[in-house]
């Protein structure tokens, strides 16, 4: 699959981004690193997704310099997505930002996110957190300025750090990327998105794991002959949010590719989304100030 006929989405800035990308969390290990990514490359996937407390980035950069000319393709064909770690939050920005980029050393990262809106060490309820907010954003800008980072967003932003952080920015946010899968719609923050024109995108659209077994999402899976992973996943990208499942086993990287020869009813749609009750199996970010 060329990354010409890979599904995406259309970015605030002009540019197209993957639907499907693989995810890398707890994927440590150049072996393990390499395996996945070329079994991904293989499969159609063409955006990655790392964050320097992954302590992945070098080795995700390393895999794609040396597979990318096996599968035929160039830097320009995929689409690499990092994050500043809390503990660079704030007057740290610039330094874990310059060293997201030395490590990945692909010459520019195509999307970097604010991974938390706090900031480690420093209490949730500290009124500290905004302004160092506020200092990434504005270094995240510059760094957008010089085509080092080609898009700038936010991860596990609130409705309310989003209205900040659209009220105090030059540039606004090309992705904010969250937890989203049936049991979780995040409805204001998607309404605050399309709002705002920032491309919604979701993490952890397996609840970690959980909704597999899901009684419901098992009964869907089978009358459509799908697995229950592929369920879940089609379920986002057919609403148009982008995924980023992650997986270590190179099958399973497979699987979780075949997500665009087939669509879900009406009917099983609405019985997936019925499972909404809020339920968050990831970190809660709402008590950041």
């Amino acid at each position: 699959m060329s990354s010409s006929t890979t599904p995406s989405v259309l970015l605030n800035t002009g540019v197209q981004m993957p639907l499907l990308g693989l995810g890398t969390y707890e994927l440590v290990g150049p072996e393990d690193v390499y395996r996945a990514v070329d079994a991904a490359l293989a499969a159609g996937y063409r955006a990655f997704d790392s964050a320097a407390v992954y302590q992945n980035e070098a080795d995700l950069g390393r895999a794609l310099k040396e597979l990318l000319p096996k599968h035929g393709l160039t830097r320009e064909d995929v689409f690499i997505t990092s994050k500043l770690g809390p503990k660079d939050q704030g007057k740290r920005a610039l330094e874990g930002a310059l060293h997201s980029l030395s490590q990945l050393d692909l010459g520019y990262i195509d999307l970097y996110l604010i991974h938390w809106p706090g900031t480690e060490g420093v209490a949730v309820s500290d009124q500290c957190n905004p302004g160092n907010r506020a200092e990434s954003w504005a270094t995240l800008e510059e760094l957008h300025a010089q085509g080092k980072l080609k898009a700038i967003g936010v991860s596990n932003y609130t409705p309310a750090h989003m209205r900040e952080l659209m009220q105090s920015c030059k540039v606004p946010p090309v992705v904010l990327q969250v937890e989203f899968h049936p049991q979780l719609s995040q409805t204001e923050l998607r309404s605050v998105c399309e709002e705002y024109g920032v491309c919604f995108q979701s993490f952890s659209s397996l609840g970690q794991g959980a909704l597999v077994s899901d009684p419901v999402v098992m009964e869907v899976a089978k009358n459509c002959e799908r697995t229950p992973a592929q369920v879940l996943l089609r379920w986002a990208v057919q609403q148009g949010v982008p995924v980023i499942p992650k997986s270590s086993n190179p099958d399973r990287i497979k699987d979780n590719a075949r997500l665009f020869d087939f669509t879900l009813s009406d009917t099983d749609m609405d019985r997936l989304s019925a499972l909404d009750c809020g339920h968050k199996y990831d970190l809660d970010s709402s008590d950041v100030v």
